[in-house]
């Protein structure tokens, strides 16, 4: 038996019609269709299946960010699968960019990273954004809920030169810290890829052992200059910019604006953040809860 957990609004809200393409996939085992928003309880949900069952995860990568988090710290002996539904799928992007069916991902969700920010705890599974990245899912949200379009390369160039203003930072990792002037990106990634497609932390491996993640700190430029550089990130490219690309790595980072912008975490946006923490080795011993509904990213 197949377990396909699925949310509706995945793909633009077309969640529930695109997993049914998954009969496509699975054609000689038996699939039952859930509705994540049904299931409560994920550790009666894993003790009630049989030994040889599986599990799907069908839907986006927020889809994927609540599922995480609802069974962190539940005992899981099924196979889990990832099947992606979503507009961005950074994480697919990232593991198995020419898989067309599903993705074993046991070993991809065991002993997450976790980001610490306005008295909430989250696992997270390919990065935090903050900046005019957290900016753009902001603005995202905005015209979702006027059921409007999303472009966010287009969110990302009207932010450049017109609505948002770079910050001074303060970064920190593993004890180390540095400021930096004219910040307009600093996100921490467990994975390459966020933002549907942009390939912001290339050399970042999230299988290495020890586990690190990467801080990348785009600063020190103007508008225009920002701007030229930015359309390099989709093929990791920017990271030739030296002068305005700092990278680090390390175990746990904290990063500090002088001002409150939008964070985001694997595209769920958290608004007005001065900062954030994030450690690369949590065991998984401890319920991380989320705070609302699965949503689109």
């Amino acid at each position: 038996m197949y377990h396909v957990l699925y949310n509706p609004l995945s793909g633009n809200g077309q969640g529930a019609v695109s997993v049914e393409t998954i009969k496509k996939i699975i054609k000689e085992e038996e699939l039952k269709l859930i509705n994540v928003s049904e299931v409560k309880d994920y550790a009666s949900f894993f003790a009630g299946l049989a030994e040889e069952d599986s599990v799907v995860v069908a839907g986006s990568d927020g889809t994927l960010n609540y599922f995480i988090n609802d069974v962190d710290g539940v005992e899981i002996k099924n196979k889990v699968y990832f099947y992606a539904l979503g507009t961005g799928n950074d994480f697919k992007n990232d593991v198995a960019p020419t898989e067309e069916g599903l993705i074993e991902i046991n070993d991809y969700i065991k002993d997450l990273p976790i980001v610490e920010v306005k008295g909430m705890t989250r696992r997270f599974i390919n990065g935090i954004g903050y900046g005019i990245d957290g900016y753009c899912c902001e603005v995202a949200d905005k015209l979702a809920k006027e059921n409007k379009p999303i472009n966010y390369t287009g969110i990302a160039i009207k932010g450049l030169l017109f609505f948002y203003k770079p910050t001074n930072a303060t970064v920190t990792v593993d004890g180390e810290t540095k400021e930096f002037k004219k910040v307009w990106l600093a996100p921490s990634m467990n994975g390459r890829f966020y933002g549907g497609g942009m390939n912001i932390a290339p050399a970042q491996d999230r299988t290495a052992q020890p586990k690190t993640l990467s801080l990348v700190v785009f600063h020190g430029s103007g508008k225009l200059k920002t701007l030229m550089i930015f359309p390099s990130i989709f093929k990791g490219e920017h990271i030739k910019h030296e002068k305005q690309i700092s990278i680090f790595t390390g175990k746990d980072i904290t990063v500090k604006f002088d001002r409150p912008v939008a964070l985001q975490i694997d595209g769920e946006t958290v608004l007005d953040v001065t900062e954030y923490t994030v450690h690369a080795n949590v065991p998984a011993n401890s319920k991380v809860a989320p705070e609302a509904a699965p949503a689109e990213v």
